[in-house]
């Protein structure tokens, strides 16, 4: 990764190479046979990348257009390439300068994509946590649960960056804290948010090797839902709802069986959602159990405390979590109700 912060003073290209040189010395591998990235128009181009690592014949090379939930599903996309043959290595990156560069919740009013925004902007839908806030608010009625939970899960993000020198937030938090946080939109306050960032992460996908965590299985789909509320039967339905069973068959694996869980928490409302989608705490346990389930949720602070690559920071810290024997890794990618899901394992 490259160091996380709110003003880089580079261009996201500067902050890729930092980042896939830094993968590659890893790997040790001198140049790789593939690239991979995703973006939403705010990123260095793959054959940039390509050209300052001085890859002069470039081989399989995709950018992916999207968000959050494309960081567990490239994992997909770069293991087929290996295991079909086509690359012997893959570099995967996410560049943005997310916060002193293009940010999520500045939108104008246009023709064409992106369209329908002119007709929910002029009422106060100035981007995602405003409409997730009202999600939020409708499954927290549903659950039983209060401001109190939402408090719970930033406090415990912070507890958590505290011992993590990449985090962006090292700051611990008190309930008073939490509630003296100004709301954007109800019940989402400033702390409930993701850091907007500018940062780059990057990893190298290959063939298997002693000792590295493998890519046991990626799911991506969904169904309607947040991000297109007037089609959802249910606003609160986010994408784990159609993929955590998908997930697990694929992996011929079942909840407890996960160890770690890097869970997409752009707000924090979605931690309780997605503990309860995949199985990790039952409906029934969200009220009182929650606490307690976060002890083996983003172990490294999150988006919410280390910082938002887009959630591709999450997959890296997936990766530190299995090779430091924390057990088999669930990763969440989020888009409302679409996004992506993966499992890694110990190799």
């Amino acid at each position: 990764m490259s160091e996380i912060t709110r003003a880089s003073g580079v261009t996201p290209l500067a902050l890729a190479l930092t980042a896939a040189r830094a993968a590659l010395a890893e790997a040790g591998i001198e140049r790789p046979d593939a690239i991979l990235s995703y973006h939403l128009g705010d990123s260095a181009p793959v054959l940039y990348v390509a050209r300052e690592l001085g890859v002069t014949e470039i081989g399989w090379h995709n950018e992916l257009y999207g968000g959050g939930t494309q960081c567990a599903s490239i994992l997909g996309d770069a293991a087929l390439l290996v295991s079909s043959g086509i690359a012997r290595s893959v570099l995967v990156y996410r560049a943005l300068n997310g916060r002193s560069g293009k940010r999520m919740n500045n939108l104008g009013l246009k023709l064409g994509e992106g369209a329908e925004e002119q007709f929910t902007h002029p009422y106060g839908m100035a981007g995602p946590v405003h409409q997730f806030a009202l999600a939020a608010q409708r499954y927290l009625h549903d659950r039983g649960l209060t401001e109190n939970h939402l408090s719970t899960v930033v406090r415990r993000s912070r507890a958590h960056a505290l011992d993590n020198p990449r985090a962006l937030v090292r700051k611990p938090m008190t309930h008073a804290d939490y509630l003296a946080e100004p709301m954007i939109a109800s019940p989402l306050r400033r702390a409930d948010c993701c850091q907007e960032t500018d940062a780059a992460c990057a990893l190298v996908v290959a063939a298997p090797r002693p000792g590295a965590p493998r890519i046991r299985a990626v799911v991506r789909g969904g169904g309607p839902g947040c991000s297109t509320m007037d089609r959802a039967d249910d606003v609160t339905r986010t994408f784990g709802h159609y993929l955590a069973g998908p997930l697990y068959d694929a992996a011929g694996m079942k909840p407890s069986d996960i160890g770690v869980g890097l869970l997409y928490d752009a707000y924090s409302w979605l931690v309780p959602r997605q503990l309860e989608d995949f199985g990790l705490l039952a409906r029934a346990d969200l009220a009182d159990g929650l606490a307690d389930a976060l002890d083996r949720v983003n172990p490294h602070g999150g988006l919410l405390s280390e910082g938002y690559v887009h959630g591709f920071n999450n997959t890296a810290e997936a990766v530190r979590q299995v090779r430091s024997g924390a057990g088999p890794a669930l990763l969440t990618g989020f888009g409302g109700s679409y996004g992506s899901a993966a499992i890694l394992t110990p190799g």
